[in-house]
């Protein structure tokens, strides 16, 4: 049975359409405590689908009330059921611009397959909504005994976008790094797109998964999170995801624009922005997000003015060259578009 809910508190800043995350993870490897971890930040209204298979436990404090009448697929692991819309109903609901989603969860259970789930996500024809990502959760202890055995990687690694590997607490010091890259050379023999972060207690950094406004109340004092939950500001347990902006003057060049989208820069897990593209006498807007591989882009608003941003945020990248590629993807078309270049854009239009 799934359930979808939302959790309320501050709005920030929106795209044209929701991400929509995958969160799997095999049983126990700590993916329900890395959805309440997420669910706490501030200034982010977040929409979550829950599978009710096996044991979810959800914090009662982080949830408002239910939208609606709860939306229910009835048979456990959504990779085993029909195509039958019951997953884009709860989405409909939960995209529905009145309630002003800045995301929207699914959680799966631990027996569902990532890449099934992926699929779902990914060709949903439901108005509003995008492909998010996947963020698998992996037990840095038991990961080994119990989902990766050795022989052929398994095939969850190929739909990661964002590999969590979690419990490194649980890891000696001196063994945390190698655990690190031991998950993530077996990663790579499926996936070679696929951001592979540690974390303790499932907690990462939200701005990797959704936009996250400032935080703090009108006196400056503690954040909404901080008093609720009693977390001390000067505690960081999670990797801080770091941020790039660069911003260019005139219409891009759509081709090179897409090298940059389709092979971001190493370390950048997602970017977003509005980038300015001249068609014949005009010059449109278009909205970009780009998560792992999943490049989407919505047509804007057509503008008489042609300046472009673009954000990347990811984690232990070299500043300066993700600046630099960034400047060159936003570089002013030095010519007219090309005819294949013309194609290749409308193929990511949504």
């Amino acid at each position: 049975m799934w359930h979808h809910r939302q959790v309320v508190s501050r709005t920030s800043d929106r795209g044209a359409t929701i991400p929509v995350i995958a969160l799997t993870g095999y049983l126990g490897a700590g993916k329900t405590t890395l959805l309440n971890h997420v669910l706490r930040t501030p200034s982010a209204r977040i929409g979550v689908v829950i599978n009710d298979f096996g044991e979810i436990n959800v914090d009662a404090g982080l949830i408002s009330g239910q939208i609606d009448e709860p939306a229910s697929i009835a048979g456990g692991c959504i990779c085993c059921l029909p195509d039958d819309g019951q997953l884009d109903a709860a989405l409909a609901r939960l995209a529905d611009p009145k309630l002003r989603l800045d995301a929207i969860i699914v959680e799966a259970s631990g027996l569902a397959d990532p890449a099934a789930l992926a699929r779902i996500i990914a060709f949903t024809e439901i108005n509003g909504v995008r492909d998010g990502g996947v963020v698998d959760v992996i037990d840095a202890v038991r990961h080994f005994d119990t989902v990766d055995s050795g022989g052929v990687a398994p095939a969850r690694y190929g739909a990661a976008t964002l590999v969590v590997v979690n419990k490194l607490d649980q890891i000696q010091d001196a063994d945390r790094d190698a655990t690190l890259r031991r998950v993530e050379a077996r990663v790579r023999e499926r996936n070679s797109r696929a951001h592979v972060i540690g974390a303790i207690g499932g907690q990462i950094d939200p701005t990797l998964l959704y936009d996250v406004a400032a935080a703090a109340d009108e006196m400056g004092q503690l954040s909404f999170r901080e008093a609720l939950f009693d977390e001390p500001a000067h505690r960081h347990d999670h990797v801080h995801a770091e941020s790039v902006t660069v911003t260019g003057d005139g219409p891009v060049d759509p081709e090179r624009l897409l090298e940059l989208l389709e092979n971001p820069p190493s370390g950048v897990y997602r970017m977003k922005g509005v980038v300015a593209v001249r068609h014949r006498s005009s010059v449109r807007g278009y909205v970009v997000n780009v998560v792992g591989p999943a490049v989407h882009i919505a047509r804007g608003a057509s503008s008489s003015g042609a300046r472009s941003h673009l954000v990347a945020i990811g984690t232990h990248f070299d500043a300066a060259t993700v600046r630099t590629r960034i400047a060159d993807g936003l570089r002013v078309a030095d010519g007219p578009i090309s005819t294949i270049a013309q194609r290749r854009w409308q193929r990511y239009l949504s």
